[in-house]
């Protein structure tokens, strides 16, 4: 009698997460069965995830699923999944960009992609936002270049880049930049900017809600009369948008700016959305960024906005700085973003099976 079933995953660090890469072919195609079968993976519900090989934090209890398209000009198709530690729940909701940084090279590991001379070109296409990147990896020999110079804050030591180009990223869950049509919205007498760039997010000024930016993770975790009020905003930020009823949904995202302590563009707080992020999303900071180029935006008081179409932008978070290239149309009535860029790195840590109860697939 088998009483557990081997699935083949790929355990990667991508950009500032980490989580099992799975081939599609090996997932059920099920919905609910494969939620149960990631449930079991991570060893969700359970605040250690002890049962399991998830890391007891939202930013190691993650997933990526990927497998060949069959879309024009599409390489592979990419869906992420979060698993709550814990509650029993899978969310394909969002996004990631930091898992996304580890889908080229497990693409090209498991031969759905071949490795060119230098590097490779991966066109992804991300089934939770609907939208296209294009990830440069760097490749020698037939394989993945792991090891090199860049630095990603939040990661400690180097790694090889991998950078992510974004395209059709307006709109990712609202169909419209501005889903309610204003730059600034009034909830519970705090004004926001609920904007869809990536990720839909409600963004607002730190001031406004009695912080200075400035804080830890930790700190912010601590005050639970802050995370009351910022989700009872959330909840009303995602029925104007458009969202439905968003209790229990990770969709939209919040974060809080402020003037930046150095010398970058902002400062800015990024939640998850029940905690803060320990650095910062790739789909939140390309829609964060995209709020700083936005005039009338609640970004106006504290940002230090960039000049010209094709700019850098520069968030400051708890462990450092998230740089975003964009690429803009001013030319019309409204900012168009044509593209967001940003460097990441990624890394295979252990590859093999991972072993699951055969009960879960009944």
């Amino acid at each position: 009698m088998v009483d557990q079933i081997a699935i083949p995953c790929v355990l990667m660090r991508g950009g500032t997460s980490k989580g099992p890469y799975f081939r599609r072919t090996d997932m059920p195609a099920d919905p609910a069965a494969r939620d149960r079968l990631l449930l079991a993976v991570m060893g969700s519900p359970d605040i250690r995830q002890i049962d399991g090989i998830g890391g007891a934090d939202t930013l190691t209890s993650k997933v990526a699923i990927v497998g060949p398209s069959c879309r024009e000009g599409v390489d592979v198709d990419y869906m992420f999944a979060q698993v709550a530690v814990d509650r029993a729940l899978v969310d394909t909701n969002p996004s990631c960009g930091n898992m996304l940084s580890g889908v080229g090279p497990f693409a090209i590991e498991t031969g759905m992609v071949r490795a060119g001379d230098g590097e490779t070109r991966v066109v992804i296409y991300d089934e939770n936002t609907g939208s296209r990147i294009e990830a440069v990896v760097q490749t020698a020999g037939g394989r993945v270049v792991y090891g090199g110079d860049a630095r990603i804050d939040g990661v400690p030591g180097a790694a090889a880049p991998v950078q992510l180009n974004f395209m059709d990223i307006v709109g990712s869950k609202t169909g419209n930049l501005l889903p309610t049509g204003k730059l600034i919205e009034t909830i519970d007498g705090v004004e926001v900017t609920l904007i869809d760039v990536a990720v839909p997010m409600m963004i607002f000024r730190a001031a406004d809600l009695g912080k200075t930016g400035y804080e830890s993770a930790a700190e912010l975790d601590a005050d639970k009369q802050f995370f009351a009020r910022m989700e009872a905003m959330r909840l009303e930020a995602g029925r104007r948008m458009g969202l439905g009823d968003v209790t229990g949904k990770v969709i939209p995202k919040t974060a809080m700016i402020a003037a930046p302590a150095k010398d970058g563009t902002v400062s800015a707080r990024y939640f998850v959305p029940h905690k803060a992020h320990a650095a910062f999303a790739v789909t939140g900071g390309l829609c964060v960024a995209s709020c700083t180029m936005l005039a009338g935006s609640v970004s106006d008081s504290v940002a230090v906005r960039p000049e010209g179409d094709r700019c850098t932008v520069e968030i400051e978070h708890p462990s450092g700085s998230l740089e975003i290239a964009l690429m803009l149309n001013t030319s019309g009535p409204l900012l168009n973003i044509v593209r967001g860029g940003i460097l990441r790195s990624a890394r295979k840590l252990m590859a093999g099976e991972v072993f699951v109860p055969a009960t879960v697939l009944g």
